[in-house]
């Protein structure tokens, strides 16, 4: 019984962002599951590599270049998507963009653009399309990968915390006006996390002394980490679940509440 709980075998699954971190590591992990996963990133070669070896594993998988930032390349992903596998059971919105480090005010007006148009417009224009998908199909899982700094916001990372401060927003009025079509929508908030995306942190080792001694765990976090909470919650064994945000973070916030 427990395993079936988190059999994906039959769903279709589409993961933004899928070349390389926390989005390859949750694709990887959904396939293995038995969904056909779809993904998606701005380099068409890098995710070339990623199709290859899920399917060297035994997984179906599709790599469709999108650039998060622009609808009509998501609008293309979908209409592929359908074309090729005909539903979309799963969607992981987990592309995100972060060109400003430093004073909030001092972000220049294409870095805030750039950043709302990645972390927050292409996830809504990812669910304006699919919704009516899902809908049609009886119901459907939305995962969005958000951000401790979401919740409290991070040191010279303002532009960035507050697009998924947005997503996290947009995850509990999504999850409110879809349940009705049974439509789970839920939101991960991890916290540092040893990916590319995050080198310029965990590679300085002041830093990351500082983040290990305030981390209960008392380690940085994988990729993994994140991607069985993915699992779960693309299962059946998270079905009365909507409009949560999941923090997955070592206990490091803890210290801050």
């Amino acid at each position: 019984m427990s395993a079936k709980l988190f059999d994906l075998t039959g769903r279709v699954a589409i993961i933004t962002g899928a070349s390389r971190g926390i989005g390859q590591s949750i694709a990887e992990t959904l396939a293995g599951a038995g969904a056909k996963v779809v993904l998606a990133s701005r380099k068409q070669s890098d995710l070339d590599e990623v199709a290859a070896s899920i399917r060297a594993a035994g997984g179906q998988a599709l790599a469709i270049s999108a650039h998060t930032g622009k609808k009509e390349t998501l609008t293309a992903l979908v209409e592929r998507t359908m074309a090729e596998w005909g539903r979309i059971d799963i969607l992981v919105n987990n592309a995100a963009t972060n060109p400003h480090f430093g004073p909030t005010l001092e972000a220049e007006d294409s870095h805030w653009m750039k950043t709302i148009e990645v972390n927050l417009m292409g996830n809504v224009w990812l669910c304006q399309a699919i919704v009516p998908i899902m809908r049609q199909q009886g119901g459907g899982k939305i995962i969005n990968v958000a951000s401790v700094v979401g919740l409290r916001p991070g040191h010279f990372q303002g532009v960035y915390s507050v697009t998924k401060a947005a997503l996290l927003s947009l995850t509990q009025s999504l999850a409110m006006e879809l349940g009705v079509d049974n439509i789970r929508v839920n939101a991960i908030a991890p916290g540092l996390i040893q990916t590319k995306f995050a080198q310029v942190i965990w590679e300085n080792e002041s830093v990351m002394q500082n983040i290990l001694g305030r981390t209960p765990l008392g380690r940085i976090g994988q990729p993994q980490d994140i991607a069985n909470l993915a699992l779960w919650l693309a299962s059946p064994a998270s079905d009365f679940a909507t409009g949560a945000t999941f923090v997955v973070d070592g206990g490091v916030t803890l210290g801050s509440i």
